[in-house]
């Protein structure tokens, strides 16, 4: 049976996962610091008390809620954490561990005794295993809560309790499933690990549990009738079938790595999958292209960006809009990650609205033309029934294309949008456009185009915007004070500009001062290449004062404490200050 993956350096992540159950299971001791007791029941109670008894429900990035929860804990405790976070990372397929490494490192740092990782455990975070898909990361607190209630439940049995569920897997995995749960983060959400639990199965029985650790997959593969000869033994347990369907394949020559994911297989149990020849790496949706080296060029995190890809990728609606105050990158970020996804510039396609922008200049209209000196109307196609028919017609059925509407919200969106509001909601049906000719065959919208928006919450127009379209989008918040903007100007200016960090502090004393948060002064004004003191002091008078200004309406008096060397002296002022006290 070959469920255990070979090859690629795969090898190393079993390795660490041995180690892991080897120290953390079997004894007490530890992945970093072997020799010291650090897995014991005492840590792990504390562990449980602090992070996951005590959740934090605010918008702040996982490390900065987890470092609150933890704050003056034992060492003992800080590098539990750290270690259930390493085998959290275990299962994840990457090319370059830094973040992970990082983040451990950041948790070990805050330890009064910090410690180091050793290289063969920095080692078993690469290749990986799986892609786990966005909720695995984005609700990292469950997965990480789950293994410290799933271990505080081990350590609660004895000795000779343990070793036997570690020689028998279907005993190790009914006690993973029977787990009942204590703390509220988990009894609040009891699916939200799924994903980590089907991990846990496959890094401890590498040789019995598929590595697949979605568990919709692992049913529909089960229940596929396509693989019914193969369960030839009556049981309702669905890695029983999937070890019986495999040994069928298997019999009939194939095999090898992620097995039910190569293409010929993958298309017998995914009705949604199209095989066109590639072997695809497991993944909990449809994850598409990889977006790490675009979170990187952007300074966003991944797991933002994979948010938004599972948007898109929802059958049910595949658009979306992104909304902020003006200057947060909200139509830099569609442009970028709609040409990431689309793979060519010829398959995205912009348009901006504005208040006199029609529904003939947008879908379809007669249009005035000059024939042989003769003036008449012409009808054309507008910019959406352009796209929508590159997308139906692109010789590639697998191939995305990408409407990026701009400014969305200034345009009179019922008059604009016309018919299209029953097509963002029903793609599989069509509608008479208003000026088709009768007999003409209807107009869809082809599944392969996606739409991305852009809404500026400074805009006083976007009271225009109803709730017929709001519920046929989903929409993505791009807010300075709010993650993943919170913090971005920081991070590109400590990458791309070092010693300037403090045009950070500035923008953010500056949206303090400000009223109204939908018209904070967002980061885009100053991620640009080049920048000095003399940058920033003419962008700051020509293109920030000005824009404040507008938001002070009423206020003259107060544009004076907008003066960017007054803001600036102001975070002097209390450095100074702080560091007296």
């Amino acid at each position: 049976m070959g469920s255990r993956l070979t090859g690629n350096g795969v090898e190393k992540v079993y390795a660490a996962a041995s180690a892991w159950v080897d120290r953390a299971l079997r004894a007490d001791d530890s992945l970093f610091t072997p020799g010291k007791a650090i897995w014991t029941i005492e840590n792990i109670r504390e562990a449980r008390k602090r992070f996951v008894d005590n959740p934090d429900e605010s918008r702040d990035p996982f490390s900065v809620k987890l470092e609150r929860q933890l704050r003056d804990s034992p060492p003992e405790v800080y590098q539990v954490v750290a270690e259930a976070l390493y085998f959290y990372f275990l299962i994840v397929a990457t090319k370059d561990s830094g973040d992970e490494v990082q983040a451990i490192d950041t948790i070990l740092g805050w330890s009064s005794s910090p410690v180091a990782i050793g290289q063969q455990f920095v080692d078993g975070l690469t290749p990986g295993i799986a892609n786990p898909g966005v909720f695995f990361h984005t609700g990292r607190p469950y997965q990480v809560g789950f293994l410290i209630e799933f271990i505080e439940y081990w350590k609660e049995q004895t000795q000779s309790e343990r070793e036997p569920l570690l020689t028998n897997p279907w005993a190790f995995k009914n006690f993973v499933f029977d787990i009942d749960f204590r703390s509220e983060l988990m009894k609040g959400r009891p699916r939200a690990p799924r994903t980590q639990r089907e991990a846990l199965l496959h890094l401890v029985f590498p040789d019995t549990f598929e590595a697949i650790v979605n568990s919709d997959h692992k049913s529909l593969i089960a229940n596929a009738q396509s693989f019914a000869q193969f369960l030839t033994e009556d049981t309702e347990d669905i890695d029983h079938k999937l070890r019986q369907i495999r040994r069928g394949l298997e019999a009939e020559g194939k095999g090898g790595n992620h097995l039910f994911y190569a293409g010929s297989i993958r298309s017998q149990w995914d009705q949604d999958f199209t095989w066109n020849g590639p072997v695809l790496v497991p993944c909990e949706n449809n994850c598409g292209t990889p977006l790490t080296p675009l979170a990187d060029d952007l300074s966003l995190p991944v797991e933002f960006l994979e948010e938004i890809e599972t948007l898109l990728n929802d059958k049910r609606k595949r658009q979306v809009i992104f909304q902020g105050p003006p200057g947060t990158g909200k139509t830099f970020v569609a442009r970028a990650l709609a040409r990431h996804l689309a793979g060519a510039d010829e398959r995205v396609t912009l348009v901006q609205f504005h208040p006199s922008y029609a529904y003939e200049d947008f879908v379809q209209g007669f249009r005035p033309t000059l024939k042989d000196g003769q003036a008449g109307f012409e009808l054309r196609d507008g910019p959406l029934v352009r796209a929508a028919e590159r997308a139906r017609n692109d010789p590639n059925p697998d191939a995305k294309h990408f409407l990026i509407i701009d400014e969305i919200n200034r345009g009179n969106l019922a008059k604009v949008f016309g018919e299209l509001y029953f097509l963002l909601e029903y793609r599989d049906e069509s509608v008479e456009l208003q000026y088709q000719s009768e007999g003409d065959a209807g107009f869809s919208l082809p599944d392969n185009l996606y739409i991305i928006g852009t809404m500026n919450t400074a805009d006083r127009s976007i009271a225009l915007v109803d709730l017929a379209l709001r519920r046929r989008f989903y929409f993505v918040e791009f807010h300075p004070s709010k993650w993943p903007i919170d913090g971005l100007l920081r991070r590109w200016l400590s990458a791309k500009a070092p010693g300037m960090e403090w045009i950070a502090d500035v923008v953010d004393t500056a949206n303090e001062r400000l009223s109204d948060s939908h018209a904070a002064i967002g980061p885009s004004y100053f991620m640009r290449e080049g920048l000095d003191d003399s940058a920033v002091e003419r962008i700051w008078k020509h293109a920030v004062l000005p824009y404040v200004e507008e938001q002070l309406f009423g206020e003259p008096d107060r544009l004076a404490e907008f003066y960017l060397d007054r803001l600036r002296g102001s975070d002097t002022d209390a450095a100074s200050e702080s560091a007296s006290e």
